[in-house]
């Protein structure tokens, strides 16, 4: 039986051990939430000098990430793989276009929707940016073992919340 309780459900051993004895529960540095924003930071500036080269911003790099594993996806499809409305993506798209990475198109069955494709810019590109996650991992201060159990604590980390 898997255990469902959520947040303010959670066990009393599981909260205790979440914090030190008599430790300040509003420390900053205590706070997972902290750790998580300013590891997030720092990973786009370690990416940001490595992207200026290909001419892209990181979430400009996300989205071209997305479309290199399966190219043709709608502009919802883009959107729920990086967890971004369209609001936010579309003018993001739209500048991947002018740079001439990508074309947008009315889908031939829903004209509603929107379908994003690489053009050859955009595919040839992909050679370019193949080197990146490994120059970013070789400037992180954790050995592939570390990385590898990291990677899998934050992927299950972000599927449990259902924010």
């Amino acid at each position: 039986m898997t255990d469902k309780t959520g947040p303010s459900e959670m066990p009393e051993a599981n909260k205790a051990d979440a914090m030190p004895e008599g430790a300040n529960p509003l420390a900053l540095d205590l706070q997972l939430c902290f750790q998580l924003y300013s590891a997030a930071n720092r990973m786009v500036r370690l990416y940001r000098p490595l992207l200026d080269e290909l001419g892209l911003t990181y979430p400009q790099y996300l989205t071209m990430l997305v479309l290199w594993e399966t190219d043709g996806r709608l502009v919802g499809e883009i959107g729920q793989a990086l967890g971004l409305d369209s609001g936010t993506l579309t003018p993001l798209l739209k500048r991947l276009e002018g740079s001439g990475l990508v074309t947008r198109v009315r889908d031939a069955e829903d004209e509603r929707k929107v379908r994003v494709a690489l053009t050859e810019v955009g595919c040839a590109l992909r050679a370019r940016a193949e080197a990146v996650p490994g120059q970013v991992a070789c400037q992180l201060p954790l050995d592939r073992a570390a990385l590898v159990g990291l990677h899998a604590t934050l992927r299950a980390f972000n599927a449990g919340v259902g924010v």
